[in-house]
């Protein structure tokens, strides 16, 4: 499955820095209760390859993916588990090229135009815009359909439930990508039915 099929399945795609393996698949599963399915798990806990194991090996209809990726040995391990995609903050021409040959489907973080035109002229059409807010918002996605009209974008950093939907009614946006869905003091009180509402929401 490429990449922006894969993202297709779910407007909204929660971004988590997980590092409880045990209550990991708990989480996943009020997620996917809530029609948040295609799940991010950043590489910034020593745990996040093991929550991503059990997560696969529990909730079978999770997407599980892992973000952060910043290094080749990173996708050596991605391979390993058999995740569903992966994701980069940035674009970098080795990590590409080693991406691409790893058939994980791969959505890598760009923030300019010329970053925009490289993944282009790689093969890429789908591209996680980062750090959305940050680089830009609504103003600078609007200005990169002109040039690119084909790319659609995954905008992440700064999205939160105020402005989700600005991002969504873009041409060019696929889904958005933030943490408001699976706030840590939910997740830390193991509110699962709550998590669950909120992925309800934001998925209708």
């Amino acid at each position: 499955m490429k990449i922006r099929e894969l993202l297709n399945q779910s407007k909204i795609i929660p971004v988590l820095e997980l590092d409880d393996v045990a209550t990991a698949p708990d989480l996943a599963k009020a997620l996917c209760d809530g029609g948040a399915t295609v799940l991010e798990i950043t590489l910034r806990t020593p745990a996040a390859f093991d929550v991503m194991a059990a997560i696969k090996k529990s909730v079978p209809n999770a997407i599980v993916g892992a973000g952060t990726v910043n290094t080749e040995a990173q996708i050596e391990r991605c391979k390993s588990l058999n995740l569903d995609f992966m994701v980069s903050p940035g674009l970098h021409s080795p990590l590409l090229k080693a991406a691409l040959a790893s058939g994980i489907p791969y959505l890598p973080g760009v923030s300019t135009a010329s970053e925009v035109l490289a993944a282009s002229y790689a093969g890429l059409d789908t591209l996680k815009f980062f750090p959305a807010v940050a680089a830009g918002g609504i103003t600078m996605l609007k200005a990169l359909h002109g040039p690119y009209g084909d790319i659609k974008f995954c905008p992440t950093g700064g999205i939160n439930s105020d402005n989700c939907e600005e991002f969504l009614n873009l041409k060019n946006v696929i889904c958005v990508g933030g943490s408001w869905i699976a706030p840590k003091a939910l997740i830390q009180a193991q509110a699962w039915d709550d998590i669950t509402a909120l992925a309800k929401s934001a998925s209708l």
